[in-house]
């Protein structure tokens, strides 16, 4: 564990700072800069288009992750040949989305109307970040991550920023701001490549013979396979954004994406972690290393959990704070429950572990297709049956449930057919921790200043975390940990 934390190091840095940009942004700019229908249009585009990427993607993502480690030569000939691939998904999918244009239109003309003339814009954002995320995976196989993380995080949201600063400046009308997003798409792309490059490891490499024998075969077929997987786990994800503005409307899903946003950061140690394990599991698998296989399950669920319960109960005891400081905030507030219940779906997710991980690149990998299709049409039921009665609390709600029925899923399969388990005792004292932590800040009474009150209840969370650790009872290894890199920065 201790090669991945170093790894996830500069990651996790870069991820915060993209954090701090994306709240910067969200909680205050967006909803200053933009009328309710304005953000909401701004939001629905792009996870529009970012729920079509990995139908264009098919798979090739985990696929590269996976067959990296089987290549001794042919590496560039190796991205070379998946480029063309994602190519061939990409117009794939763009005829389709041609084909049922009248079909996507209509999901939109009740209720959000305003979307449609955007909507062309949606395959220019598919193709750039469809390549982004093949160059991330690829340098993620040289294990590579932290400037990808970089582009991908914080440089992404800082143009974003700039882009609706000019809008808000009146230089640029709210026409050419949604055009101008396929350039803000474009440089984190431009800066993948030019980094690649630097590296020396991109070049136009046509020289496919050199793969071993069957390669090509296996490698397509096992993303073919696992695509489905990938596009179904991102549908959960961003559905019920789409759905929401095509069932209440704009101003709902600006609501909704503020809450989903604040609620987002909780997972950002999972996501840092994740992208570096995910070439190590992935070289353990090859190796057949089972044991450390399921050695690093436990660990990173012990500080996945640990981390991501600590900013969840950071951002919901202070929730009525934030809200307090967001233009407009008579506006968004109601969607505060949101928060609670995407957010609680993060720590579920983080305290499962690196169950999706571990699937994918094992021998059940189908499973995990199986598993996650399942999961999205379900996510799309209970939307359907949630949110005419709960509003956009109900898709929050589906979305937690079905991150608790995903997950418990997958740990169950892993338990019977490998004999993994996350959970041990250290588990029930990072939730006894939390507990305690949320039970010390119920005492503290409300001062008129939202301010004040942030920073007080955060103290106190802090120093309940941080006398547990110093007591033995859970988080000692974190401490340490963060104690050495802040001592001695390194990769």
């Amino acid at each position: 564990m201790g090669k991945v934390a170093n790894q996830s190091f500069q990651t996790a840095i870069f991820s915060y700072i993209g954090v701090v940009i994306g709240y910067v942004n969200v909680l205050w700019l967006y909803p200053y800069a933009l009328e309710a229908a304005q953000l909401g249009t701004f939001r629905t585009i792009q996870d529009l288009a970012l729920l079509i990427v990995p139908f264009a993607q098919l798979g090739l993502g985990h696929g590269i992750t996976r067959y990296f480690p089987k290549l001794e030569k042919g590496q560039t000939a190796f991205l070379s040949f998946s480029l063309l691939i994602a190519l061939v998904g990409f117009l794939i999918v763009a005829c389709l989305f041609w084909v049922f244009q009248d079909q996507i239109i209509a999901l939109f003309a009740s209720n959000s109307p305003e979307v449609i003339q955007y909507l062309w814009i949606v395959l220019f954002i598919t193709f750039l970040a469809l390549a982004n995320s093949l160059l991330d995976a690829y340098s993620r196989s040289y294990l590579k991550v932290s400037i990808p993380t970089f582009f991908r995080e914080v440089l992404l949201r800082l143009l974003t920023g700039i882009w609706i600063l000019c809008f808000l400046a009146k230089w640029i009308s709210f026409d050419q701001m949604m055009y101008g997003l396929i350039a803000v798409y474009a440089i984190p792309l431009l800066g993948m490549i030019l980094y690649l490059a630097w590296l020396k490891v991109l070049n136009v490499d046509l020289s496919w013979d050199q793969f071993p024998t069957g390669f090509r075969g296996d490698f397509i077929q096992f993303s073919l396979i696992t695509f489905l997987a990938t596009a179904a786990s991102t549908l959960i994800m961003k559905i019920d954004s789409i759905m929401v503005s095509s069932m209440i409307s704009l101003e709902a899903n600006a609501i909704y994406t503020i809450a989903f946003s604040m609620a987002l950061v909780i997972e950002m140690p999972r996501r840092a972690i994740s992208q570096v394990i995910m070439p190590v599991i992935a070289q353990h698998f090859s190796e057949n290393k089972t044991s450390e296989i399921n050695q690093l399950y436990k660990q990173v669920s012990h500080r996945q959990l640990y981390l991501c319960l600590l900013i969840f109960l950071g951002i919901w005891i202070n929730i009525d704070s934030i809200y307090y400081l967001i233009p407009n905030r008579s506006i968004y507030e109601s969607g505060k429950w949101v928060v609670f219940w995407i957010g609680l779906g993060k720590v579920i997710d983080a305290g499962f572990s690196a169950n999706s991980e571990i699937l994918v690149f094992s021998k059940y990998y189908k499973f995990n297709l199986t598993a996650t299709v399942i999961m999205s049409g379900m996510i799309i039921v209970l939307n359907y049956l949630l949110i005419p009665i709960y509003g956009i609390e109900g898709a929050a709600i589906a979305s937690a449930l079905v991150m608790l029925a995903f997950n418990l899923t997958k740990f169950l399969y892993l338990k019977v057919k490998l004999g993994f388990s996350p959970f041990g005792l250290e588990s029930l004292k990072i939730i006894s921790l939390g507990i305690l932590a949320i039970f010390f800040a119920s005492f503290i009474p409300e001062f008129a200043n939202p301010i004040l009150n942030l920073l007080i209840k955060s103290s106190l969370i802090i120093l309940v975390y941080f006398l547990a650790a110093k007591m033995g009872f859970s988080g000692k290894e974190e401490l340490d940990w963060l104690s050495k890199k802040l001592k001695k920065p390194g990769p």
